[in-house]
């Protein structure tokens, strides 16, 4: 990665930080994907429950299969015949993995869900949430993070599981009401109420959509 770009991630990491602090959640910064499996595992005691959404980005720092092949009771929904039974699973296990769509310099997280299986268990359930979070996704505000999390997350992944919306087709948020629509809970996380819930570690890196 440029040296300026790293620069530029470094600086405004702590600005994150800070923000998520002031929101009551917790906050990290890791350099690479290597030092971002390492932290999230440093936060998930041996033994524990654990599951997870989609998470390309909790895929792609290798936590996923850590997890699986750890000493930890991984809730595979991927694995399990009944899946709305591992989805309910998941509001009871110690921990909850997850991506995220767009966050703001301030602190403030945004995501988007067709089923409200992620959003719901990142809202309430799971003893504690750990988000793993591309610096790409960082935006300058709210409406920023909004727009990224429907032009740019939403029609990749719609793309990515073969479905028939219009941002399928034409690479932006159309506002549809289609019955493949993945738009259909935007959750916004701006206060924990429960200190030491909520965890986010940024990486100096390109994750997820």
């Amino acid at each position: 990665m440029n040296e300026n770009v790293v620069k530029r991630n470094d600086l405004l990491a702590q600005k994150v930080i800070k923000g998520l602090q002031s929101r009551n959640m917790s906050g990290y910064y890791a350099h690479d994907r290597q030092e971002a499996l390492k932290l999230a595992l440093s936060l998930i005691p041996e033994g524990s429950s654990v599951t997870m959404g989609g998470g390309v980005s909790v895929a792609e720092i290798g936590l996923k299969d850590a997890v699986k092949s750890g000493n930890y009771r991984f809730i595979d929904r991927d694995e399990m015949e009944d899946k709305r039974a591992a989805m309910l699973m998941a509001y009871d296990a110690d921990v909850f993995l997850a991506g995220c769509n767009a966050m703001t310099e301030d602190g403030i997280l945004i995501n988007i869900d067709g089923n409200a299986n992620r959003v719901s268990a990142i809202a309430q359930g799971p003893k504690k949430v750990v988000f793993i979070v591309g610096m790409n996704k960082v935006c300058s505000d709210v409406d920023a993070a909004m727009k990224r999390a429907r032009n740019v997350a939403a029609p990749i992944n719609a793309q990515r599981f073969g479905l028939s919306t219009p941002c399928a087709k034409t690479g932006s948020c159309m506002d549809c009401k289609s019955p493949d629509t993945i738009c259909c809970q935007f959750l916004i996380t701006r206060f924990s109420r429960h200190p030491e819930r909520i965890h986010v570690i940024l990486v100096n890196d390109n994750l997820g959509f």
